[in-house]
């Protein structure tokens, strides 16, 4: 067993019952978008392989699961806005149809990042075009698959900060009282 892995301690966390508020909005904002970041450079990684086609699956699959734990991050996954308040949860929803965040609280599929995808099009077939012209073309394709991948989970993050606030502040109504 000479390259036997360590087992690490796997802590699960715990996922938030309620939307983020307060001042932890700001800092789930920031520990998911240090997480966007992370991602994109790995898509960017595989941008710089000469393969067409693998990018885009793989960019597909990482935005799907990104945009999950995001959603979970915020406690707004599916499941946890389904356990609402119903008067909450419909603000929950149309919070997230007036910010854009078309992936805020539902429940994502490849079909549905693929939907996204589809509008930055242009953007995607440039970058595998660029895999065509030896490693420049690769390095383009990288810049232009971490541009994009970063921007796309940017705005998601963004997206559910809103949603949260818009939350918060509905929350704040109701019990009559200042915000944290």
């Amino acid at each position: 067993m000479l390259f036997r892995r360590k087992k690490k301690e796997v802590v699960a966390a715990e996922p938030t019952l309620e939307p983020v508020s307060g001042a932890e909005i700001d800092v789930v904002r920031e520990r998911c978008r240090d997480m966007v970041r992370k991602r994109a450079l790995v898509s960017a990684g595989v941008a710089a392989v000469p393969l067409p086609g693998v990018d885009i699956l793989s960019d597909l699959t990482t935005f799907t699961v990104l945009v999950e734990e995001v959603n979970k991050e915020f406690g707004l996954s599916q499941q946890q806005i389904e356990r609402l308040h119903p008067r909450l949860r419909v603000l929950a929803y149309q919070a997230a149809a007036s910010v854009g965040g078309m992936l805020v609280g539902k429940l994502v599929t490849q079909r549905l990042v693929l939907q996204l995808f589809k509008r930055a099009g242009l953007k995607i077939a440039a970058k595998t075009v660029t895999k065509v012209v030896p490693v420049a073309g690769q390095i383009a394709s990288a810049a232009i698959g971490f541009a994009l991948f970063r921007k796309m989970g940017y705005q998601h993050v963004e997206a559910c900060a809103q949603v949260a606030r818009e939350l918060q502040k509905a929350r704040v109504i109701d019990m009559g009282t200042a915000p944290v």
